[in-house]
């Protein structure tokens, strides 16, 4: 909270603080990982969504959620690894308070769509594996659209009440946010002592914990129905298709909720600033970065059209 003598009007930037220690020795490496990071979430995503536009073999409902996830994943990165690399080369740390207000409600959209789609590629295991000879008349192109349309949209409504509620809080002339871009709970941290921000602490928490322990709870529901239904298998190598094709999912929400569980605590914890902020943000471009990496050495399919694609490249006449 900031002492605020300014208050002749609404702000008009942010100063996005970073990582002030790290940044007066190291902004050329740091601009150097997070570009390196950036452009390796960039390629293997987009090589998961080629992959299985071009596969006829993976025209199924499980790759067609997984390419949603991985336009997810691009949209979300580009949300904030742009202007945090403009931070770093060239110190560019003012964000208009449009912006700001902008990125976060895209932000948080964003990581509420991911959260829902984990539940319903949860769903569709479920389906495939405790309904088998019902799947395909459940899992329909129809039913896939409608699913991952509900995700999109619900998630991407339920930001608003906070993104406004902050907006609305007294700040200084220039508030500083200590993060490397605007996040909710940086940016509320960020305003005047004399605002009420005791609500929107408790709204933001409200809505975090919700749209996180809601579908973890839906996820753990299904994985316990997957886990009997397989155990009940006669056949050995049945069993073993089936943990197989559950196994990379599983991997990608464990971290998914790694990441937010650092998150959180990174924001009650006593702890250097430099290390608060690289937690925070850990979570928002480790599921990014090693989505597709799960998905791509785990799977058989997808590495065989991944192959496949890069033949063709060679040998177009193919």
């Amino acid at each position: 909270m900031e002492n605020c003598n300014f208050t002749g009007g609404s702000v008009q930037y942010f100063f996005v603080v970073g990582f002030p220690n790290l940044q007066d020795h190291h902004q050329f490496p740091l601009f150097f990982v997070f570009l390196v990071f950036y452009l390796l979430i960039l390629a293997s995503n987009l090589t998961v969504i080629m992959a299985v536009f071009i596969d006829p073999k993976l025209h199924k409902p499980m790759y067609f959620f997984l390419t949603n996830l991985s336009i997810l994943d691009i949209l979300l990165t580009t949300t904030t690894i742009p202007k945090m690399l403009a931070m770093f080369l060239v110190n560019s740390k003012f964000i208009s308070a449009q912006g700001c207000f902008l990125q976060m409600y895209c932000f948080h959209g964003l990581v509420v769509t991911e959260t829902f789609l984990l539940v319903i590629m949860s769903y569709d295991r479920y389906e495939a594996i405790c309904n088998p000879l019902r799947y395909t008349a459940r899992m329909t192109k129809r039913t896939n659209i409608q699913l991952a349309a509900s995700a999109w949209f619900s998630a991407l409504l339920i930001p608003i009440p906070a993104v406004v509620q902050a907006s609305q809080l007294d700040f200084s002339r220039t508030p500083k946010v200590y993060h490397c871009f605007c996040d909710h709970l940086a940016v509320v941290q960020a305003a005047c002592q004399n605002s009420y921000t005791d609500f929107q602490n408790f709204l933001g928490f409200t809505i975090a914990m919700a749209v996180s322990f809601i579908p973890l709870l839906l996820v753990s529901i299904s994985y316990v129905h997957i886990i009997i239904s397989v155990l009940r298998m006669n056949s050995k190598e049945g069993r073993k298709k089936a943990f197989s094709t559950c196994s990379s999912h599983l991997i990608v929400v464990s971290t998914y909720y790694s990441s937010i569980a650092m998150s959180y605590f990174s924001y009650r914890a006593d702890m250097p600033i430099d290390v608060h902020v690289m937690n925070n943000v850990v979570f928002a471009i480790l599921t990014p970065l090693v989505n597709p990496v799960i998905y791509t050495l785990r799977n058989t399919e997808i590495k065989r059209a991944v192959k496949k694609m890069v033949i063709l490249k060679k040998n177009p006449q193919w």
